[in-house]
């Protein structure tokens, strides 16, 4: 809502309903956010949990016990933040929307019980299967897509396939435990299996091909049979079950019967959260992973293994450019020089940490020195890493500064992505701006500055874009009841969440493009040492 508007209208608002949950768990943290109906243009109230994967018997994961703990805690969180700012209980919301890291595997038996732990998008090893499939289908399948995790199961004849009843995606999974229904929204879906843009459903043909496929491997597999049911943006999904509430709020605080809203993947909602899906428009998301969602106007004249094609929430076709691995290693160096900032007897917060560095690097060389960082923590497809080894690299004669330091740091973060974002441009998909959500963008005009000289292209950021996915799924919840009206969602953001919004612009800098390019180029011809690492270390 709007600063103007009084604190007893979002209470009555809150008290009446007339407002919507977004949840999305992300990849390190888990978030609630509510927004007024009337307003949803900002948070009203938020909470979060934090949370982290585990890497267990060489498989990325989560514990699902660890994501309801979280789920609760977060949802909690968001109770107490609207008791302390508003003095009423939180009962009920008009609707309720669930988001989630895409991809990966979940896969269920006849009794709804979990086959195999958990498989995020993060595991890398699908390759035999996403290889197999992409020729098959003739479009890009990586590695982190449920089918390739599905494919590669079979293909090595893993035990728990002949007992697999339904298969989806963590968005998917938790929304089925709130309503009972085995739907996912169609970005979501787009992360799973190829999307035919004329129906906004799975590609039917493919379907086909696959089953026909299987048919010896695993004759009992029909992949209609073991997908969630597709929904577009502003499609009934269900309502919440009095076990759904219960599951949520173990309070007995949470009335059941709210109606949820498709289940979507933190791609579309950063979409939306940027405004970012109408034709030539984009937003890149950066986090844990970091990626770009390009909408295109027209196919893509030929597969490319740096891209895959996905779908806004609306079902438009996006092309995609997904690294696995985004500001994890940056972070972990902002902690470095915070435990040296204590160490030293003036401790600093993280907030004021990666101001300080991140400042630092503005006065850093444009192609930061000669020093390079690699933040691969885990594998790398479109750079070709099977496995991550972070690395910092330089030669005798870099300019060995903190200011060039923290600036390779985050132009190492964009290295991955600006040598897919290339493809993009090789196909002449047109792009007018590019716009930027997650905590990396929060310290103004540093990491938007370097992400423009990385496009070579405007970047732009919104005030809402520090709200990120769980304000963009509840956006989506407040769309369930405006879709009836037959407005569309671009409409609709347009009109009535993005109208009169203050947006920030950076437009690329001639020197900082030029840099940019040069430590490409070293970045690029200094991969081969990193896949040498993997096999060294």
């Amino acid at each position: 809502m709007t600063a103007a508007t009084p604190v007893s209208s979002l209470r009555d608002a809150i008290l009446e309903g007339r407002t919507s949950l977004g949840i999305e768990l992300g990849s390190t943290r888990i978030k609630a956010c509510l927004i007024a109906d009337d307003d949803p243009a900002a948070a009203i109230a938020t909470g979060s949990h934090d949370w982290e994967n585990a890497f267990v018997d060489r498989v990325w994961t989560y514990s699902l016990d660890d994501a309801w703990t979280g789920l609760q805690a977060a949802y909690a969180d968001l109770v107490a933040d609207v008791d302390h700012r508003y003095g009423v209980r939180l009962e009920t919301v008009g609707a309720i929307g669930i988001s989630a890291m895409m991809h990966g595997y979940l896969a269920f038996d006849a009794k709804d019980d979990l086959l195999v732990p958990f498989r995020t998008w993060r595991n890398t090893t699908t390759g035999r299967a996403a290889d197999e499939l992409s020729v098959l289908f003739g479009v890009n399948i990586p590695l982190r897509w449920s089918i390739a995790h599905l494919h590669q199961a079979v293909l090595d004849h893993e035990p728990h396939v002949p007992e697999i009843r339904f298969v989806t995606t963590l968005a998917g999974y938790v929304h089925w435990r709130l309503t009972g229904e085995k739907v996912l929204g169609v970005g979501d879906a787009s992360g799973m299996f190829p999307i035919d843009p004329a129906t906004s459903d799975y590609d039917e043909s493919m379907v086909a091909r696959y089953d026909r496929i299987e048919s010896s491997e695993a004759p009992d597999l029909h992949l209609r049979d073991v997908l969630p049911r597709v929904l577009v943006a502003g499609r009934p999904a269900g309502s919440l079950t009095p076990e759904g509430a219960a599951l949520l709020d173990p309070t007995g605080g949470l009335l059941p019967g709210i109606p949820l809203c498709p289940p979507e993947g933190d791609a579309g909602t950063g979409m939306v959260a940027t405004n970012a899906v109408t034709p030539r428009t984009g937003n890149v998301s950066a986090g844990t992973s970091i990626f770009a969602m390009v909408v295109l106007e027209r196919p893509l004249a030929r597969a490319h293994d740096e891209l895959d094609v996905v779908t806004t929430p609306a079902g438009d076709p996006v092309a995609m450019v997904h690294c696995n691995n985004g500001a994890s290693e940056l972070a972990a160096w902002v902690g470095l020089f915070r435990r040296f900032s204590d160490a030293a007897g003036t401790p600093v917060d993280a907030d004021t940490a990666f101001e300080a560095l991140f400042r630092e690097a503005l006065d850093g060389d444009a192609d930061g020195g000669g020093l390079l960082a690699y933040n691969q923590l885990s594998g790398e497809p479109i750079a070709g890493l099977d496995e991550g080894r972070p690395a910092v690299v330089r030669t005798p004669d870099s300019r060995f500064t903190l200011a060039n330091f923290m600036r390779a740091q985050v132009y190492g973060v964009f290295g991955t992505l600006a040598l897919g974002m290339r493809v993009l441009d090789e196909e002449g998909v047109a792009l007018d701006t590019m716009f930027a959500h997650g905590g990396l963008f929060r310290t103004a005009g540093v990491a938007q500055r370097f992400l423009a000289a990385a496009l070579d292209a405007p970047v732009a950021v919104t005030r809402t874009a520090s709200e990120g996915g769980p304000w963009g799924i509840a956006v989506l919840a407040a769309y369930l009841r405006v879709a009836p009206t037959g407005v569309s969602l671009g409409d609709y953001l347009r009109d009535a969440v993005f109208a009169g919004g203050v947006v920030d612009t950076a437009e690329p800098d001639a020197s900082d493009v030029a840099g940019f390019a040069s430590y490409l180029t070293r970045y690029e011809a200094g991969l081969a040492m990193m896949r040498a690492a993997a096999t060294a270390l």
